[in-house]
């Protein structure tokens, strides 16, 4: 393998397990987020909400989710959110 090739692949390690990492962080916070939901606290799901779509806004402006995608799952909870109201 060309040395070239060799770092590509170390760089491409790194980086998936990065993403992984940050894309675990996010929906971890987002199930925190329809478990508060669900148990009806509001100022827990409030919470959880704004590190929701912190972590999101993060991943999309790293290229690791598309921002679309972001802005529908803050949408989703958004909408989620309001009906606890």
């Amino acid at each position: 393998m060309k040395k070239s090739a060799e770092k590509r692949d170390r760089q491409s390690k790194v980086a998936r397990m990065r993403n992984r990492e940050t894309k675990s962080t996010f929906r971890t916070a987002i199930k925190k987020f329809d478990a508060a939901c669900a148990a009806g606290d509001k100022a827990a799901a409030e919470e959880n909400f704004k590190l929701s779509a912190k972590l999101l806004d993060s991943a999309a402006s790293k290229g690791i989710i598309h921002s679309n995608t972001a802005d529908r799952k803050k949408s989703r909870m958004a909408l989620k959110l309001n009906k606890l109201a």
